[in-house]
């Protein structure tokens, strides 16, 4: 008899326990394909028909959704393609308790309605006392958005043609301008821009100056930009788009504006990210005088790039609570991660695994400090490794560089050495 056709049915094979038990978590249909693939394999004879349920129950995915968690080891701290900033575990409970129902727009205490969101923009202006006011949507590229609609709609937006940057894949701040329905007036040139530039330009028909931080690019030799303070007697409202997300100024990376200092020197407003440096989940920010927060926040167009109860929950631990992981990996001591480096090195070598400790330099990433090398360690390996570890589980993610793949750890908490070496030997079979 051709054995393919002791093959179980599906209906039989889901009736076991343990698919029954699995269906329940990840649905019928993630289960129902575990099964199909099972069963392909055992036609093809590379499985027996009576191992057919234990190879489903052991390619079911551990939860539902596709996404998998990712060991960053580029020396990328904020790595747009690997979600940028990793949340802290302060701000990965929050999201779990709002999941039901909850108050996001409720005031418990007197049963009616209630500004949405509170706590995180509470949260907001306590952290950035300069700002009188705050407001959230869904990303830095939204919040630019919605400033350019409410507040220059058939006017003109002033700007540097210096700061007239792409900022990835392919997206461009003129563009995104200019379809909102507002107009450029660029001022200056790509490498020297004066105050008499801007001063002629303001008119009766500019609705804001725009300063954009060049946040993943520079440019050096004969140069000139003007800074906010000096934007501030034009006599028009001075918005200020920020690069990396920073609220304070962070010694580390003295260049890098921060939305207090920002405002401090007279901005009218500040747009930055959350899920960069400021270590939360994605979400762009507004920050400054509350006339004209208001002006945005009530817009129509605020409604369609508000964000979600999860968002906030989350936003709202990491403004509160513990450092988060991309700020404890700015700060890492590069001894320590030498150290780190030269252990699991030892441990693979002792293994057989052609594996040792190097120098490397990390960098922020997220268009943020460019050009700004962040002392780090890493361990090198064949690049043969590189594809087998990126399949792995958990899947690590390296770097290739000079013939070696490297594994740079300054974005890898310390308790996840173990991980990484069981990760290496996996790969090297």
């Amino acid at each position: 008899m051709d054995p393919r056709r002791r093959v179980p049915r599906t209906d039989v094979v889901l009736a076991d326990p343990r698919l029954v038990a699995a269906e329940g978590r990840l649905g019928r249909g993630v289960v129902k394909d575990a099964v199909a693939q099972a069963q392909l394999r055992a036609r093809q004879g590379r499985l027996s028909p009576e191992e057919v349920a234990d190879a489903a129950v052991a390619a079911l995915p551990p939860y539902a959704a596709s996404l998998r968690p990712v060991i960053n080891m580029t020396g990328v701290l904020v790595h747009t393609n690997l979600g940028r900033a990793p949340l802290s575990a302060a701000a990965t409970a929050p999201p779990v308790a709002a999941a039901g129902c909850t108050d996001v727009e409720f005031d418990l205490a007197a049963g009616v309605r209630a500004r949405r969101g509170r706590g995180v923009l509470d949260a907001l202006v306590r952290a950035v006392p300069a700002a009188e006011a705050a407001h959230v949507v869904n990303n830095n590229a939204a919040a630019l958005v919605l400033v350019a609609t409410a507040l220059a709609a058939d006017r003109e937006i002033v700007i540097s043609r210096g700061e007239l940057v792409e900022i990835g894949d392919g997206f461009r701040i003129p563009d995104l301008l200019v379809s909102t329905g507002a107009r450029l007036r660029e001022v200056g040139t790509t490498n020297r821009t004066s105050y008499a530039d801007y001063a002629e330009a303001v008119g009766e028909r500019t609705g804001f100056v725009l300063k954009v931080h060049p946040s993943n690019f520079r440019i050096e030799g004969f140069t000139g930009s003007v800074e906010v303070a000096e934007l501030t007697g034009l006599g028009v409202p001075v918005v200020a788009d920020l690069g990396s997300g920073l609220l304070t100024r962070e010694p580390l990376l003295p260049e890098e504006p921060d939305a207090a200092t920002t405002l401090g020197a007279g901005a009218d407003l500040v747009t930055a990210s959350a899920d960069k440096l400021l270590g939360g989940p994605q979400a762009g920010l507004l920050l400054g005088r509350r006339e004209l927060v208001e002006r945005c926040a009530r817009h129509p167009l605020a409604r369609a790039l508000r964000v979600d109860k999860l968002t906030l929950a989350a936003l709202e631990a990491t403004l509160r609570g513990p450092a988060p992981p991309v700020r404890q990996a700015l700060r890492a001591d590069p001894a320590t991660l030498r150290e780190r480096a030269e252990a699991i090195a030892r441990r693979l070598s002792e293994a057989g695994v052609d594996a040792r400790a190097v120098p490397s330099e990390a960098t922020v990433g997220g268009g943020g400090a460019p050009g700004v090398p962040l002392r780090s360690a890493a361990v090198s390996l064949p690049t043969l490794l590189a594809a087998p570890l990126r399949t792995g589980d958990p899947p690590v993610v390296g770097r290739i560089e000079g013939g070696r793949l490297l594994l740079d750890l300054r974005a890898v908490p310390g308790e996840r050495d173990g991980d990484v070496t069981r990760a290496v030997l996996g790969a090297v079979g």
